[in-house]
């Protein structure tokens, strides 16, 4: 395993806004991490390095109920405000939930985020500003 948990949990504590986070992704790239999923329900992130090994940080928070139907609009509306820094991390996955997103995956080699629905269907995907 290229990186630990600490060393992630380290470059996240950076991070106040969604404005701050494509820093933080070249900051956890620089630690070998090549991709990782974020899950809306409970908060788990796992991350994955370039040799498939994996580590996940576990629930962060009580459980959120996310909606079977997914509200794209609305969902692409709160993100924005997200991406401005109008929201905090816990708001913006109260967000997903109710939007319909279940989490997210991030490609830090491609640099792209890929939003996904309870089914595993994909939802929105965004380049990750350089």
């Amino acid at each position: 395993m290229k990186f630990t948990i600490d060393e992630i949990k380290a470059e996240h504590q950076k991070v106040k806004s969604g404005a701050d986070f494509p820093a933080y992704i070249h900051a956890i790239k620089k630690l070998g991490v090549s991709h990782y999923t974020a899950y809306v329900s409970d908060g788990n992130i796992e991350y994955t390095d370039t040799e498939n090994q994996s580590a996940d940080t576990g629930g962060k928070y009580d459980r959120l109920t996310v909606s079977e139907t997914v509200n794209l609009s609305h969902f692409k509306l709160r993100l924005k405000l997200h991406q401005q820094g109008g929201t905090d991390y816990l708001t913006f996955c109260n967000d997903c939930a109710e939007s319909g997103v279940e989490g997210w995956k991030m490609d830090l080699d491609m640099m792209k985020c890929t939003y996904f629905d309870q089914k595993g269907n994909e939802i929105l995907i965004e380049q990750i500003p350089g």
